[in-house]
């Protein structure tokens, strides 16, 4: 072949390898909306059943399994190998719980504020949420991939608190499309996690708003901190948006119980660390929210994403 073909050739390559990407994506997306309609036609509680002990045999066929594994071993180095298995099982069934319930939130979320009958949803802390309604400061709330984070900001919106949250999309663009309509939804507006997306939760928090972040992933260009004991970079987000404008930052995490049952618990806000001129010190509070989520991961280690890259494999 001629060197004056390669240059032609190229954007060619490029371009049906980026054609492939897109089909795959759009496959992967109509066996994903597939599954979803079929689960509709369940009941509730039989959908979520069926989906949690499905994901439960399948999860493990997936490399995000060997990532799960290599994570567990190097945060509990004293449990047997059987143990770290079961901890992945139950992993596995909390993240098809969590895709089920997307299908079902308006049937599953029937928490009424000022209610005194039991349902599936119970808040703890929402005299918290209804001090922050009534403050008209900005404030953060933080949270983490824990059993389905995603009612947090539907239960916020059960007492007129609106709260902007940050998510990121999917790389597949079919299903990202889907969950942002689902959230949108139930949940009020969203910022997409990309390149403007602090500039946007900022001009929230000028107007006297509320955000919601989930911090417990990996950020390349983030501070160095410690998680689980191990190095890992965080987004210093939080901590600078707290810094500039001076806001109270509320863990809030979202508990799976029995029965297919939640518990929201929103905690008092945390005292963040300052440097000796009295600015809120980004590194230390970085890592101050690492350690919120790592006790909360260590009560119910079935309930977070351990798939997720958070450390480097190594």
């Amino acid at each position: 072949m001629s060197e004056g073909r390669v240059p032609i050739l190229r954007p060619l390559v490029a371009r049906t390898l980026r054609l492939l990407k897109q089909a795959e994506y759009w496959i992967v997306a109509q066996l994903a909306m597939a599954v979803l309609w079929l689960l509709r036609r369940l009941p509730p509680d039989r959908a979520l059943a069926f989906a949690d002990r499905t994901a439960r045999r399948i999860g493990p066929w997936f490399g995000r399994h060997r990532v799960a594994m290599d994570n567990l071993r190097h945060a509990y180095p004293d449990k047997s190998e059987a143990e770290l298995q079961a901890i992945a099982s139950d992993m596995w069934g909390n993240m098809a719980r969590l895709a089920g319930e997307y299908i079902f939130l308006d049937q599953l979320f029937d928490f009424v504020p000022g209610s005194d009958t039991p349902g599936r949803v119970e808040v703890d802390g929402e005299e918290i949420f209804a001090r922050v309604r009534a403050s008209g400061k900005p404030h953060i709330f933080f949270t983490a991939h824990t059993g389905n984070f995603e009612l947090l900001p539907v239960a916020a919106a059960s007492y007129d608190l609106p709260v902007t949250a940050l998510f990121r999309a999917p790389n597949n663009p079919y299903i990202a499309k889907y969950i942002f309509s689902t959230r949108a939804e139930a949940m009020g507006e969203l910022i997409a996690s990309r390149a403007g997306a602090a500039f946007g939760l900022a001009r929230i928090l000028e107007r006297g708003g509320n955000i919601g972040v989930l911090v417990d992933q990996k950020f390349h260009k983030g501070v160095p901190t410690r998680f689980f004991g191990r190095a890992c970079t965080t987004s210093p987000l939080v901590a600078k948006l707290a810094r500039q404008y001076e806001c109270d930052v509320y863990p809030a995490r979202a508990i799976r119980l029995p029965g297919n049952r939640f518990r929201l618990e929103i905690s008092e806000k945390l005292e963040l660390p300052r440097t000796e001129k009295g600015a809120i010190d980004v590194p230390a509070t970085s890592q101050l929210l690492n350690d919120t989520v790592e006790g909360w991961v260590r009560e119910h280690p079935g309930q977070w994403m351990w798939f997720h890259k958070r450390w480097k494999m190594g």
